[in-house]
């Protein structure tokens, strides 16, 4: 019956079957490929090719068992198509069938699988949208066909204790990939943007010990100095908050708003009653808090001072909702009267640093490699280090930095010059 059919049928009902098949092939890797949480924001913009889409990557089994059940018949019925071809041009024999065979492998090796494949793979966001407005009626006919399919599928994944996404979870990104497509998505996120959003990822490990200001550093106002000192200390204070104290900062009464005693200094009314009077009750952060949850607390107190204390009530350090905000957004333009860099470059390379100087400040503006699980300052670092005071002139290698103390003072390290670090060459460079 078929030798009444035009060759020409033949042809066309060919380069038709292979059409489907590509359309097939093409369908499963552009929806396979397209990004989810592109496909969540059309649905949320409200594209309805990317809820057809969405809905048909809901249930992918059933996706994947009818693409795979469409692409198994059309290849079969194209392998007997150009079997029949080839009979037609070339007659009978094993040749021809090894001809035959050979054709309908190449047809479908690259017009039905590695072109649709590739261009589905290149415009995936694109064809997904529109081969869902496609595959979703015909998947709704061939349901009463493929359920028995999809039961057996199901029923193996089940033995086999597999189970599908939809029953497993939605797939989350962790930090560190998150971090990967900020830092990939480079050129659609402006520069300051993205630092921001890498600072965040940065905060999620820091605690208030890394951004503290450190006990020995603390500007605060002690009532048992006298009435002029205390003057002259409101007078030229570099900061707005000040801590109040009285004989040291172990006897600690408050936080002072410099601003509410000005008028008073003018029409010199200022004593200690008043100061006392006017001082806000300390507010304590215990060491190890993160940085994260501190800013909650800072805003859900309404504060911005906190004063970071150990396990045994002793201060350590003072930590302020501007140092938080500053490890997001950067240093603010505005610099307190009187604060000088921690380090500066050399035009050797080196760095001349203070020994106050945050390792995380150096690791991230100078661009060291410190480790920072341990402590938190070149001076400490330094200190564990040498496990003494060490003195001035002193050099060793640190983290294969080469380090040079050039002042001691007090039993801490002031001054100190961090070279580049030491570039080891290839073992092989090495024999040579």
């Amino acid at each position: 019956m078929t030798d009444d059919i035009p060759l020409s049928w033949l042809a066309a009902a060919l380069a038709t079957l292979l059409a489907a098949s590509g359309f097939f092939a093409m369908s499963e890797t552009c929806l396979m490929a397209v990004n989810r949480y592109r496909l969540k924001h059309l649905i949320r913009e409200g594209s309805r090719g990317a809820r057809l889409a969405g809905d048909l990557l809901d249930r992918v089994d059933e996706l994947l068992a009818f693409i795979l059940a469409g692409n198994t018949v059309i290849n079969a019925a194209t392998t007997i198509l150009v079997a029949e071809i080839a009979r037609r041009l070339l007659g009978h024999g094993d040749y021809v069938l090894a001809i035959s065979t050979a054709a309908a492998s190449f047809f479908i090796l690259v017009f039905a699988e590695i072109i649709p494949k590739v261009i589905g793979a290149a415009y995936s966001e694109r064809i997904a949208l529109g081969a869902s407005y496609v595959l979703t009626p015909l998947i709704r006919v061939t349901r009463p066909i493929m359920w028995i399919v999809n039961v057996f599928v199901r029923a193996l994944l089940k033995v086999l204790r597999i189970r599908r996404q939809t029953e497993a979870g939605a797939q989350h990104l962790s930090m560190a990939e998150l971090r990967t497509l900020v830092l990939e998505g480079g050129k659609f996120i402006p520069k300051k943007h993205q630092s921001i959003f890498l600072n965040l990822f940065e905060l999620e490990d820091m605690t208030v010990d890394d951004t503290m200001t450190p006990r020995g550093q603390i500007e605060s106002l002690d009532l048992s100095d006298d009435l002029e000192d205390l003057r002259s200390k409101l007078a030229t204070a570099h900061h707005t908050r000040l801590v109040v104290c009285e004989n040291g900062l172990d006897t600690v009464l408050g936080i002072l708003h410099v601003r509410k005693v000005l008028n008073a200094m003018r029409r010199d009314e200022i004593d200690l009653e008043m100061i006392r009077s006017i001082v806000r009750e300390p507010y304590f952060v215990p060491e190890g808090t993160k940085l994260l949850d501190q800013l909650t607390n800072f805003q859900e107190n309404q504060r911005h001072v906190g004063l970071v204390v150990d396990e045994y009530g002793e201060i350590m350090g003072l930590v302020t909702l501007k140092d938080i905000l500053e490890e997001i957004v950067g240093e603010f333009t505005s610099q307190a009267i009187g604060s000088a860099a921690k380090f500066h470059r050399e035009p050797d390379g080196s760095v001349i640093a203070d020994g106050s100087c945050s390792l995380r400040v150096l690791n991230r503006k100078a661009g060291f490699d410190f480790p920072l699980e341990g402590p938190k300052t070149i001076n400490g670092l330094l200190l564990e280090s040498l496990e003494d005071i060490p003195e001035a002139g002193t050099t060793l290698n640190v983290d294969e930095h080469p380090v040079e103390i050039l002042q001691v003072q007090n039993r801490m390290v002031k001054v100190v010059r961090i070279l580049p670090r030491i570039v080891h060459a290839p073992a092989a460079q090495q024999a040579a």
